[in-house]
């Protein structure tokens, strides 16, 4: 679904007066290196946005370290702390009824960027859905986090005005899964701001910062989560891609796959082929993305991949699994594969016989992806929100 037209929109601030509409963000659930692209997505938006000042005054209700991880939105908008780290869900959602709803109470409208929004609170709300993993996937989330998001994200779809969604693959599941009006579920896209890799360090550093060598490399940056499907690389490199040179790089934080992926790779015998940095600066992971042969994305479930943008947008070749949102992102500008080991395999000789071809396809799909895009598609949300109300 097409973005609603912002140029449509009623430009007066909802008492009549030209004053800029004052929205509450709440990014109280994001915590710096431990929710995956989520991250991006929400700050790309907003840097985004500030082409709409004169329109909308966001202040952000963060964690302190998000505002220590993110100058770039501190220099453009009010911030305000709250005294807890995020790590914990009880703790975070306690705050979310008590600190922040007293704090948003004068907002014009309130925008929960996580999925999930307070039972109480009767302002217009904008609500952030990333996927439904907790549908399509339940095996993959603690019995803890999925009992807490099946009775939190129904209900806050229907105190939403608008649900805010990455893909159109998104959208479509959470029309089917909720059935809510269509109208009311809208688009807004990931965004890649055009200083992405301005500070990578070049490929000499890196080859010698992480041991890589001589020979070729890949790079799959992504936490190990069970979804992510790093087994999946490690079969390759130990069944196909056995090039003594070739290494895999896997840089990313912990997550649930850990103990497992680090014993696949020792069980494989693949310590020396396989290099797992942990996480890294983001100027080094758009760095070794940018002189990889290839981004490889064996991912089984996605609301969006922003790596997969981000990689075509420095031009590196993708090689991707064909996951309804991969697929839509990619398009005809890289090599979209089932997860299957043999329709995998000769997939680096094919990348290397159509490197130019893929670059410059991956560059002009990447191209659709902008940072003003998709602020101008959440102001299209905040605009359709409210005129919808609650």
């Amino acid at each position: 679904m097409t973005p609603p037209d912002p140029t449509h929109a009623d430009p007066a601030h909802p008492d009549g007066s030209a004053a800029p509409v004052d929205v509450a963000v709440n990014l109280l659930w994001c915590v710096p290196g431990e929710v995956g692209g989520s991250e991006q997505y929400l700050v790309r938006q907003l840097l985004g946005l500030e082409s709409r000042a004169e329109r909308f005054a966001p202040t952000l209700f963060t964690l302190a370290s998000f505002v220590d991880a993110h100058p770039e939105l501190a220099a453009s908008y009010p911030m305000v702390v709250a005294d807890i780290d995020g790590t914990s869900r009880p703790r975070r959602v306690l705050a979310e009824h008590t600190w922040l709803r007293t704090r948003t109470a004068d907002a014009d409208l309130v925008h929960h960027g996580g999925g999930t929004s307070p039972v109480v609170g009767g302002r217009p709300i904008v609500l952030t859905i990333h996927d439904l993993q907790y549908l399509t996937h339940p095996e993959y989330l603690s019995p803890s986090k999925r009992r807490y998001l099946e009775r939190a994200i129904p209900h806050s779809v229907r105190r939403a005005s608008v649900v805010a969604v990455p893909t159109d693959y998104v959208r479509g599941t959470v029309i089917d899964a909720y059935g809510i009006d269509p109208q009311r579920v809208v688009v807004v896209p990931h965004g890649v701001e055009p200083t992405l890799g301005a500070t990578a360090p070049s490929e000499a550093r890196l080859r010698a910062a992480y041991g890589l060598g001589d020979g070729p490399f890949v790079v799959y940056p992504a936490m190990t989560h069970p979804h992510k499907n790093h087994r999946f690389l490690l079969e390759l490199m130990d069944r196909h891609w056995t090039d003594p040179d070739l290494r895999l790089v896997l840089p990313g934080g912990q997550g649930a796959a850990e103990a497992q992926v680090a014993a696949d790779v020792a069980g494989l015998g693949l310590s020396e082929r396989v290099i797992r940095p942990g996480r890294v600066s983001d100027a080094d992971r758009d760095g070794l993305v940018a002189h990889a042969a290839a981004l490889v994305f064996p991912s089984e479930y996605e609301g969006f991949g922003a790596p997969v943008v981000e990689a075509m947008a420095l031009g590196t070749p993708v090689v991707c699994s064909d996951q309804p949102a991969l697929a839509d992102v990619v398009g005809d500008a890289g090599l979209v594969l089932p997860l299957d080991l043999d329709a995998w395999a000769d997939a680096l000789e094919v990348v290397a016989d159509r490197s130019h071809e893929l670059r410059v396809a991956g560059l002009r799909r990447a191209e659709e992806f902008t940072i003003e895009r998709s602020g101008e598609a959440l102001a299209a949300a905040y605009e359709l929100a409210l005129r919808v109300g609650r």
